[in-house]
C-alpha cells in the first residue's frame, strides 16, 4: 500500500514574499531550523503549525500543503 507524502510550497511562497526563514519562524513561533526542515520535506508540521503558516500567508492550507500518493 502506498504511503501518502505531504508536499509543501512554504519555500516558494516565503521567498516570493521576500521573507527569510528567520522572519517566518519568528512570525509563527518556531525555530529557523523547523522552517528549514519543513521546506526540505524532512519534517511534517503539526496541524496547528500548518494552519498558522497558511494563515500567515493568507492562503488555504490546501494551497500551501498537498497530499500526494507515493
Amino acid at each position: 500500500m502506498a504511503h501518502p507524502i505531504l508536499e509543501n510550497r512554504v519555500r516558494e511562497v516565503r521567498t516570493a514574499r521576500g521573507l527569510t526563514q528567520q522572519d517566518l519562524a519568528d512570525a509563527v513561533g518556531v525555530s529557523r531550523q523547523s522552517i528549514n526542515s519543513i521546506e526540505q520535506g524532512r519534517y511534517v508540521p503539526s496541524l496547528p503549525l500548518a494552519l498558522q503558516l497558511a494563515r500567515h500567508f493568507g492562503l488555504a492550507t490546501d494551497d500551501l500543503f498537498t497530499l500526494k500518493e507515493s
